[in-house]
């Protein structure tokens, strides 16, 4: 059964991200908000990937002088709804 999960990231532009996830496999992800085209970028390429795999990936990935990106905030969204599973 796909579940639907929000998480609403700190430190980054965007401002929301949705994810669709069937068997901890992410089916999409929506980033709100951010640059557009590393949002769509990102987003394709965790379809169909696990998601602990996708932690693993983008965990700790800065961006510029901040201490965290949306690629990281992704990372923490799905550590969050692995802990509430």
């Amino acid at each position: 059964m796909e579940k639907i999960f929000e998480y609403a990231p700190k430190g980054v532009c965007s401002s929301k991200m949705i994810f669709k996830i069937n068997d901890n496999i992410i089916n999409d992800v929506k980033i709100i908000g951010g640059c557009p085209g590393n949002s769509l970028g990102v987003s394709t390429l965790c379809k169909g990937k696990r998601v602990e795999e996708v932690i693993e990936l983008l965990k700790g990935i800065r961006c510029g002088g901040r201490p965290t990106s949306c690629p990281d905030q992704l990372a923490e969204g799905l550590t969050k709804f692995l802990n509430e599973q």
